[in-house]
């Protein structure tokens, strides 16, 4: 009886938390997408499914902005020490305010909900800037691979001793390419800024405003230039052979983009990198719906054949609604593009009939914060 009334009284101590997140997170508003006042819907480009929820403008979808948020959970974690492996060429010592952060966004019991919006962005956010801030002393902007199994297994047990989830790494999707430079060809600082245009790079990411960085994509654009020139580095008339010969300068690219920003943010003050990077995974966050969705054979079943059934196929629906909803907290953005893929989803299925109305089902169903 008393490890019950114990369980209740820790969930609802978690549902707190979670309510002064949104509270706080809910205060910042993007409008790159446009909304009209003409039936309190969403324009009419976003609607061309048919199958999207009906959003008040008074609604307009507000993104996490996990950089203005700060970590309520810093007095609930307990530090024990732990055990590195003394291989990791990283200076921690100077980071840890840094590393406090990120153990308090990847909080053990929180992470695997808030890993999406909160804990990976700014796991990544530090793994770079450790990278960025190494580079002053060591003029590189990589680390090999046995040197970064190390690294990531001491900032993973790092963090576990502060309070985060001891898995942090699995569950962000942490590999060694965070930390080594891949397919990039230059992972030196003097050849980086012998190759590109350093001051124009910097001049474009040092001071970035959150929501007209998503909008406007100057930092970005001027990231994903640098990242292209520094693939081109290996020879400067690229040949393309096919798809092949495609996919492997795009793997490049995205790999240079990882060089690019440690070389920000070393370039950068901590604090100053942290703002930066976190708005610059902010815009990333609200491009694509994060969930996973499982095969909808039973929503078939019950809302096909023009519905024959309304109560069978509701059930359905919202069975199905409700296990996306447990994978993760999600921002109103990102839910609205998980509506539009489901809504796709349930056309190729021959669904027809508009079941987010008849089922009365709305963004806030598609998140742990509905």
């Amino acid at each position: 009886m008393s490890e019950g009334v114990s369980l209740k009284v820790k969930l609802s101590l978690i549902m707190v938390f979670v309510e002064v997140f949104l509270l706080i997170l809910s205060l910042n508003e993007c409008h790159c997408i446009p909304f009209n006042n003409h039936g309190g819907s969403l324009s009419t480009d976003r609607r061309s499914d048919g199958f999207l929820p009906e959003i008040s403008p008074n609604s307009a979808p507000q993104p996490l902005l996990p950089l203005l948020a700060p970590s309520p959970f810093a007095p609930f974690t307990n530090i024990t020490i732990p055990k590195l492996s003394g291989q990791c060429t990283l200076n921690f010592t100077a980071a840890q305010s840094l590393m406090r952060t990120t153990s308090t966004d990847c909080w053990s019991i929180f992470a695997p909900l808030l890993a999406n919006v909160i804990c990976c962005p700014q796991l990544e956010a530090t793994l770079a800037i450790l990278m960025g801030q190494s580079s002053k002393d060591t003029r590189t902007l990589a680390l090999n691979e046995t040197v970064s199994k190390h690294c990531l297994s001491d900032i993973e047990q790092i963090l576990a001793g502060q309070g985060a989830e001891s898995n942090v790494n699995k569950i962000c999707s942490i590999h060694l390419s965070n930390l080594t430079g891949g397919s990039c060809p230059v992972k030196d600082v003097n050849e980086f800024e012998g190759t590109v245009d350093s001051s124009k790079l910097l001049a474009a990411c040092e001071n970035i405003d959150p929501v007209k960085e998503c909008c406007d994509q100057v930092c970005q654009n001027s990231i994903l230039e640098t990242a292209t020139k520094l693939a081109l580095k290996a020879s400067e008339v690229l040949i393309i052979a096919g798809s092949h010969g495609l996919t492997e300068h795009s793997t490049k690219v995205d790999d240079c983009k990882h060089i690019v920003l440690r070389w920000l943010a070393g370039k950068l003050e901590p604090s100053r990198a942290k703002e930066v990077l976190r708005g610059l995974s902010n815009c990333k966050v609200n491009k694509v719906c994060p969930l996973v969705f499982p095969d909808m054979r039973h929503v078939a079943k019950g809302c096909g054949n023009e519905i024959s059934n309304e109560t069978e196929c509701c059930s359905a629906m919202e069975s199905y609604v409700s296990h996306l909803q447990k994978q993760s907290l999600i921002t109103n953005l990102q839910a609205l593009d998980c509506a539009t893929t489901l809504g796709m989803k349930l056309q190729r299925s021959n669904i027809t009939k508009d079941v987010y109305s008849l089922c009365h089902i709305t963004l806030k169903d598609f998140s742990l914060q509905g």
